[in-house]
């Protein structure tokens, strides 16, 4: 397969709510898009990233010059003609960057795939053609209105309800809505706020029969997370600190956790997460799909993924309206019943819509085998 040419966009898109964590509040989604052009088919990668090195190290500038300057002209060294496993061996001699590298190499995957007419879903050895959702809900304002959030969530469907929770926002709202729903799945996560001094707040929530407790402590620290499960009842569900396979492996060795959060891009791509997921199955530990606020593009890569066998637990798989007024493919729709189509067609199955992708566009470069990148 020759690539002859690679686009990157620096796109926006409005929240339909502002999304809070317990490192910050989000308002509009700001990521790359990457499209692969061979002389046989074009892919789409996003890159999970945002503007600000907050949830992670990597950030948007930073992914842009790292795929300008080392990966895009990596491609064109070796001549352009690579198949996506190729692709993860040319990354190698750059260390870290895990994202801006899924970005490039799930848009050759998906070239490749379009290509042949198979679709993701198919080429992962997906198992199911429908997933069940779950959703993620920011830190509100006050418990009433996290009340309502949840109230018209369930009402929408979703099999599973996670909720965010920080230092001092956290046990007396999460025992409100257990309360309130007492046979709801419900889940909580920290993004790495406390620390094994708040031993206390996680006895606390034992008592609330949850699913998990989603990366609690230091994301770089997975032999606290092992004293911490030690501890507690509740399944500790790793998610920052899971970056590679390898992590996934050092962590289901010390007993850090007994549920892990997959997310593609955050661990190097397609390939990457195919690896986590078998090496967890392999272990016997059950994984689920997270999300990081994607495009359509984002969005069908991971439905994909959530469709392979060992994810067993709903995942963070949110339709196009939970999160945007107009998506930049043509929506994706949850069922009453909570769960969502993965995409059958070739490659991720959907395309950016031109106008919506132009009007979301902010800088925009392309690059060719022959000369380089373009003037802009």
């Amino acid at each position: 397969m020759k690539i002859h040419e690679v686009e990157l966009r620096l796109v926006s898109l409005p929240l339909v709510r502002p999304f809070r964590t317990s490192f910050g509040e989000t308002t509009t989604k700001e990521c790359i898009l990457v499209r692969v052009a061979t002389d046989e088919a074009e892919g789409w990668g996003e890159c999970v990233c945002d503007r600000e090195p907050d949830f992670s190290a990597e950030f948007n500038a930073g992914a842009w010059e790292v795929l300008r300057t080392f990966l895009v002209p990596a491609l064109f060294r070796a001549g352009g003609d690579v198949s996506a496993v190729r692709v993860d061996e040319l990354f190698a001699s750059v260390r870290g960057h895990p994202m801006a590298k899924a970005a490039l190499l799930n848009a050759v995957l998906d070239a490749e795939l379009r290509a042949s007419g198979t679709s993701l879903a198919g080429w992962l050895g997906a198992e199911r053609d429908r997933v069940a959702c779950g959703v993620s809900v920011g830190i509100t304002p006050t418990t009433k209105d996290l009340l309502a959030q949840v109230e018209g969530y369930l009402s929408d469907g979703y099999r599973r309800i996670k909720l965010k929770i920080a230092p001092g926002v956290d046990v007396d709202r999460v025992r409100v809505i257990r309360e309130r729903w007492p046979g709801i799945l419900l889940s909580v996560d920290a993004n790495a706020a406390y620390t094994l001094a708040d031993l206390d707040v996680f006895r606390a929530l034992d008592d609330l029969d949850l699913l998990m407790v989603e990366q609690p402590l230091h994301h770089d620290d997975l032999v606290e997370h092992a004293r911490l499960q030690a501890a507690i009842r509740t399944d500790v569900c790793l998610d920052e600190s899971i970056k590679r396979p390898a992590d996934v492996t050092a962590a289901i060795a010390l007993g850090s956790c007994r549920i892990v959060n997959i997310k593609q891009g955050r661990v190097g791509g397609v390939l990457a997460a195919r690896e986590v997921h078998d090496r967890c199955r392999d272990a016997g530990v059950p994984v689920w799909c997270g999300g990081m606020l994607e495009t359509g593009v984002g969005r069908a890569t991971n439905l994909a993924l959530a469709a392979m066998p060992n994810f067993t637990l709903p995942g963070d798989t949110s339709p196009s309206a939970r999160y945007f007024p107009e998506d930049l493919t043509e929506p994706f729709v949850m069922d009453p019943d909570g769960s969502m189509a993965v995409p059958g067609g070739p490659g991720i199955g959907v395309t950016p819509v031109g106008e919506r992708l132009d009007a979301a566009t902010s800088v925009r470069e392309i690059a060719t085998a022959n000369e380089g990148w373009l003037p802009r």
